[in-house]
């Protein structure tokens, strides 16, 4: 693992970068409503269709790593990203109405995330041959995943003190910053990367496959997306509370944004390091990890103090944090490689449409926060469920 610590780097820079790209909006997007005159739910939507388009592309993107290689992917996508991502930018600064340019920009930066990190699990599991350093790599992705949340409000929130529509401004800057780092320092082996098979060959592989496995792999694809919709839904609505209800703006509102995200970073960590090649101790703490994050949700209601809220948000993202890693691995170590991009990419697809529906669904509910909360918890015990009753490690 030691001999590969560049390439991981390297890789562990695009969820960061994917990650800032889009979870540092999440605090300025009260700001870009104001700006553009434009509503919550539209504002929303600057998250959502993001997420929307990388959700329909991913699995084709996983297919094409499948068969031409990782870094044949990667690349172009992080190109489209920061073209994207300047787009964007630009209609930001020059136009009186750019919102359906922004749209159009982060439309091509969707692309450009279909390619991108979804890749970036199978292709670490490419380099690595032994399970115990796929799962630590693996959780150092996974950390690098949650580090760019954790990093996302403060770096958002500070752009936007300056020029509201910065944080647009630097999504290209940070892409061509990853895109380097791919291009000089990622080897792939090359016995590893690419197959010979027909498509038809491969949809037969994978319809074997899921009539072997697909028990547990909806599961886990089921899983993952119940989990990035919670931590999006509550993020997105953690961030209107601050500014609406406790009048908490600017760098402050990133730094107590970035509290329960630290917590999640941290959990991912140290899970990652831990699970090793123990499938059955990935199961208990999807389980366990799912159980954390509903439990406390279900006490939020209006009346609580912001450090009791910010308390209960930080429990629930240990939990998340503790799940993701264990998720990761098991979808990696247990698919063979020739279409371990394809089915990787599908997980990842489930995790977008988490993260896309999370925050207008959230915008439709936050009338009534008591019903919000119940309906993350409950959600949440629903994936606890399923990994205890379909995740079976002795199958």
């Amino acid at each position: 693992m030691k001999e590969k610590r560049l390439d991981l780097l390297a890789l562990a820079s695009i969820p960061l970068v994917m990650t800032l790209g889009n979870s540092m909006l999440i605090p300025v997007l009260p700001m870009i409503e104001k700006e553009l005159d434009i509503s919550e739910f539209q504002s929303s939507l600057i998250i959502t269709i993001y997420s929307i388009v990388a959700i329909l592309l991913i699995p084709i993107a996983g297919y094409l790593s499948d068969k031409f290689g990782r870094k044949k992917v990667i690349i172009p996508s992080l190109i489209i990203t920061a073209i994207g991502g300047t787009i964007a930018a630009v209609a930001s600064w020059l136009m009186n109405e750019p919102y359906l340019i922004i749209l159009l920009g982060r439309f091509l930066q969707g692309i450009g995330a279909a390619g991108a990190f979804p890749v970036v699990i199978p292709t670490v599991s490419d380099m690595y041959k032994e399970e115990e350093e796929v799962s630590a790599s693996l959780g150092i992705i996974e950390t690098a995943n949650t580090f760019g949340k954790v990093l996302s409000p403060i770096i958002g929130a500070s752009l936007a003190l300056f020029i509201w529509y910065l944080p647009f401004v630097f999504v290209p800057i940070f892409a061509i910053i990853s895109l380097l780092l791919v291009i000089f320092l990622v080897k792939v082996p090359k016995h590893k990367t690419g197959t010979n098979s027909s498509f038809a060959d491969f949809l037969i592989d994978i319809k074997k496959v899921f009539k072997q496995s697909g028990r547990w792999l909806i599961a886990i694809f089921l899983i993952g997306g119940l989990n990035m919709f919670v931590l999006f839904g509550y993020l997105f609505h953690f961030s209107n509370m601050l500014e609406n209800q406790y009048q908490i703006n600017g760098m402050i509102k990133g730094f107590i944004l970035a509290i329960p995200l630290l917590l999640l970073c941290g959990a991912s960590y140290i899970s990652g390091k831990k699970i090793g090649d123990n499938k059955v101790l990935m199961k208990w703490l999807i389980f366990t990890g799912n159980i954390l994050i509903g439990i406390p949700l279900l006490f939020i209601n209006k009346h609580l103090s912001l450090t009791m809220v910010t308390i209960i948000l930080s429990i629930s993202s240990l939990g998340i944090g503790i799940s993701l890693p264990s998720l990761d691995t098991l979808i990696t170590e247990g698919i063979e490689k020739e279409i371990r991009g394809t089915v990787t990419s599908l997980y990842s697809s489930m995790r977008f449409l988490g993260v896309a529906t999370g925050p207008p669904i959230v915008a439709l509910m936050e009338g009534n926060i008591r019903i919000l909360y119940m309906t993350l918890a409950i959600l949440s015990g629903i994936a606890a469920i399923t990994a205890l009753f379909a995740v079976r490690p002795e199958d």
